[in-house]
């Protein structure tokens, strides 16, 4: 059997794996639908499982899609029992997720009428701030903010992913050792003018 070529690797260079969490019927699948497929529909069921979809985007010329994870947590802003519950979600994460998985708070359903919210935005950005993460609201409906959560936090998972494979990745630095004596001395002379 032949090996698969060995360009099928090069299309990307993370894979980010994300997982939405909150109380049913907040919109996660229609979040992801909207995300990846770019579309929207008010016929679904509810998700029994796992829903799983893939997306691959562009970011600062890199092809993101390596092991790595975030947490989208989503709450309804007409239901403000889902947005109670992210408490509980949250407390959850901490339990079973690693500590450094990036987490992202949104509330969806922003679309609807001024007269059926019960989160007012304020109240989710404390809360964002409590717990030290970033805050959007969206609307899968009318695709306001979609594409800015799922972008901001794979950048937030890209920049840790760097942060940790630059420290995990100790650089050697070679110095060319002087040939002469007096070449030393000159080169002890200049680094002693910089008060070490």
């Amino acid at each position: 059997m032949a090996a698969p070529p060995a360009r099928a690797r090069a299309d990307y260079d993370y894979l980010i794996k994300l997982l939405l969490i909150g109380d049913s019927g907040v919109g996660k699948s229609c979040l992801l639908l909207r995300f990846s497929d770019g579309s929207f529909t008010t016929s679904f069921i509810t998700t029994i499982g796992i829903d799983f979809k893939i997306r691959t985007i562009e970011l600062d010329g890199k092809r993101i899609y390596r092991g790595a994870m975030g947490i989208l947590l989503v709450y309804d802003v007409t239901d403000e029992s889902s947005f109670n519950n992210i408490r509980n979600w949250i407390r959850n994460i901490e339990q079973h997720a690693s500590d450094n998985v990036n987490k992202i708070l949104v509330g969806n359903k922003a679309d609807m009428d001024e007269s059926k919210r019960a989160v007012p935005t304020s109240k989710g950005q404390a809360l964002a701030d409590e717990y030290g993460i970033k805050f959007f609201e969206t609307s899968a409906k009318t695709n306001l903010n979609v594409e800015q959560v799922f972008f901001s936090i794979a950048k937030d998972i890209k920049q840790r992913l760097s942060d940790t494979d630059s420290k995990a990745e100790p650089s050697t630095i070679k110095i060319n050792q002087p040939e002469s004596g007096a070449a030393t001395g000159q080169l002890a002379q200049k680094s002693a003018c910089c008060g070490s």
